[in-house]
């Protein structure tokens, strides 16, 4: 077993490509109201559910008892203590081995099928002894994942027979629960109160929940490995209860270690996490554990997931499937977890994002007969509404005016990526015409020209603008945003990294070489760290080096000097290009800013790049520890700008 770090910061994920997963700490204590056995989207990829957050556990022997799987109460009581050392590895699946103060040596390894929302685990013995068993309590709940659960007296504890399983129904409205397992159920309803989540609380969020647990299953450790298999009861996910546990966890196991095994490596095999079912198609979740499939994210995240790798038939799942959400000219940015709620047209940039990844897709698919040619014409449609959408204007004050910019923005509204807003607070509001935007604004012109060549003409004004209007001759680098408040030449200085895309983080430089360098340069000294790119520069006085507390002081530094790990993609890819992109240039780029990265995945979530660091060293990692955008760029930087 190769060890990695056992504590309650690292943390494994293992998503259901559903949009369900199960998470939780290297230790085996949960620390977030995320961190499940079993999560299921019971609307694939939404409404997800937290229906067993885990399980009480101890080995029983003739000698005596150890529980051996951690928990942690309000006010300090720590169980599981009854071993003496513990290690974990991820390889072929999240595996712990605990040595019990009674001797026996306990090894648990669980992993969740693709496509099935449930959970296998195995318990086994690594030497054999005689009368042991394994005994072990389910924690239900059934809330939603972003709550937490109560004590209640509307709990069902019943424990319905389904052929060789259990199915376990909490409350009405909530999927239920399916429970096999080579054990003995004793039924014996009780509640396990008062479990302390530590990232909860320092987050300033509710941090105490109470867990029902129905029954006790008794495993016979001397006979056999415990097998225990979970699974949600969805409509279009049926759960073979007629097999044996020990028969399914082998069928199971081996198809799963066929499909891991397909992958090119291992960090490709781990960002396969964020390739989910929407309806007849597919889209990427933006982060594990609390995000669900934004606009915005998905298209930043499939340039290196789907397109860089090659994976040209889910880029066309994905692409296809959001063409059909085009409303006057945007695109959702947000698809709401209530069943029947409206998705959000509340970003600027996730439509030109969109066009972006749509654009490279049909040039990749030409050669490869992707897309058939009425999806070709439905990718080709969406583009052409988005540009003509925009070019007529749309929501939200979206629209072009006569120097070929994109202005955007109104008063309580968060547009662009940098979208932190707290009650009626919007901390970086950025109305006007922002630089990354008027980037993206000339790459969707020129897709669109492709097809209709008046689009050119706005992109070359466009172009001429950038390089004179955001120009700072002063710093010698681009305003963050020009005609601020729609005030025509007022602008927001800000020293930000948005500017990177103008300067060659895109496809295209929109730069001046001596321009472009000059941007690079200064980028590089003053927002560049080994995890990512700093929001703001710490000369600003907005700037918060440190992502801490309750939801408002971190909403508040969010973007104003929070390092964003997926920004060291076009940061590379512009600093490689002012070298003119040699080999020297792109192996230097390799040991200076990808290496550091790279080590970065085990730390925080195992396999991952996190979705956000402190501004200061030591750059602990913040926000999601597993986020689809900030591994992207890494596959994009190692598989397509750096080769």
């Amino acid at each position: 077993m190769t060890t990695l770090p056992v504590d309650d910061v690292t943390e494994w994920l293992e998503a259901d490509g559903l949009g369900g997963f199960a998470s939780g700490t290297t230790s085996g204590i949960r620390t977030r109201r995320y961190h499940a056995l079993l999560l299921a989207a019971a609307r694939p990829p939404g409404d997800r559910r937290v229906l067993v957050p885990g399980f009480v556990a101890h080995i029983s022997t003739p000698g005596g008892s150890a529980e051996f799987w951690p928990q942690v109460y309000a006010g300090g009581w720590v169980t599981g203590r009854d071993v003496t050392s513990v290690a974990f590895s991820r390889e072929p699946f999240p595996t712990w081995r605990f040595t019990t103060t009674l001797g026996p040596v306990v090894v648990l390894e669980l992993f969740v099928p693709h496509e099935h929302p449930g959970i296998v685990l195995s318990v086994r013995l690594e030497s054999p002894v005689a009368g042991a068993k394994l005994v072990l309590r389910p924690l239900l709940s059934g809330r939603d994942f972003h709550a937490t659960h109560h004590e209640n007296g509307a709990f069902r504890w019943d424990a319905q027979p389904v052929d060789r399983a259990l199915r376990f129904q909490p409350y009405p409205d909530v999927p239920g629960v399916f429970s096999l397992a080579n054990a003995e159920y004793r039924h014996a309803p009780d509640w396990f109160r008062r479990f302390y989540y530590a990232e909860e609380a320092a987050r300033g969020l509710d941090a105490v929940e109470d867990l029902a647990s129905p029954g006790v299953l008794t495993f016979d450790l001397e006979r056999e490995p415990a097998v225990w298999i979970l699974a949600a009861d969805l409509e279009d996910a049926p759960f073979p209860s007629e097999e044996s546990a020990l028969s399914l966890f082998t069928q199971l196991r081996d198809v799963e270690l066929n499909r891991r095994n397909a992958f090119a490596n291992a960090l490709e095999r781990d960002a396969s996490a964020f390739t989910v079912r929407r309806g007849n198609g597919s889209t990427l979740i933006a982060g594990y554990p609390w995000f669900g499939d934004w606009g915005r994210d998905t298209f930043i995240a499939l340039r290196g997931l789907c397109l860089a790798t090659g994976d040209l038939d889910t880029a066309a799942a994905i692409i296809t499937e959001w063409a059909g959400e085009v409303s006057q000219g945007m695109l959702p940015n947000r698809f709401p977890d209530d069943a029947g709620a409206e998705p959000e047209y509340n970003s600027v940039d996730a439509s030109l994002w969109y066009v972006l990844a749509a654009d490279e897709l049909l040039e990749h698919a030409a050669s490869r007969r992707v897309l058939s040619a009425s999806k070709r014409a439905l990718v080709e449609t969406a583009i052409a509404r988005i540009v003509t959408g925009y070019a007529a204007g749309t929501r939200f004050g979206i629209g072009v005016e006569g120097d070929g910019l994109v202005k955007a923005g109104e008063g309580g509204v968060q547009l662009t990526w940098m979208d932190a807003k707290v009650g009626d607070w919007v901390v970086t509001p950025r109305i006007g015409k922002p630089i990354e935007i008027q980037a993206l604004w000339v790459h969707a012109l020129i897709a669109a020209a492709k097809r209709d060549s008046r689009h050119l003409a706005t992109a070359d004004a466009a172009r001429i603008a950038i390089r004179h209007r955001f120009w700072n001759p002063d710093r010698e680098i681009l305003y963050d945003v020009i005609d601020e408040g729609h005030v025509h030449d007022r602008v927001d200085a800000s020293f930000r990294p948005n500017q990177i895309f103008a300067a060659g983080g895109l496809p295209i430089t929109l730069l001046a070489p001596d321009q472009a360098r000059k941007v690079v340069d200064a980028v590089e000294r003053e927002l560049w760290t080994p995890l990512g790119l700093r929001s703001l520069a710490r000369s600003d006085p907005a700037y918060r080096g440190h992502y801490e507390g309750g939801v408002h002081d971190r909403d508040g530094a969010y973007h104003q000097g929070t390092v964003w790990p997926w920004l060291l993609g076009p940061f590379v890819e512009a600093w490689v290009k002012c070298r003119n992109g040699t080999a020297d240039a792109k192996r230097e780029a390799e040991r200076r800013f990808v290496a550091p990265l790279r080590e970065h995945l085990e730390r925080a979530g195992l396999g991952h790049v996190s979705e956000i660091a402190d501004a200061e060293p030591p750059y602990r990692p913040r926000g999601c520890p597993f986020q689809a955008w900030s591994i992207a760029e890494l596959i994009r930087l190692e598989r397509s700008v750096l080769r």
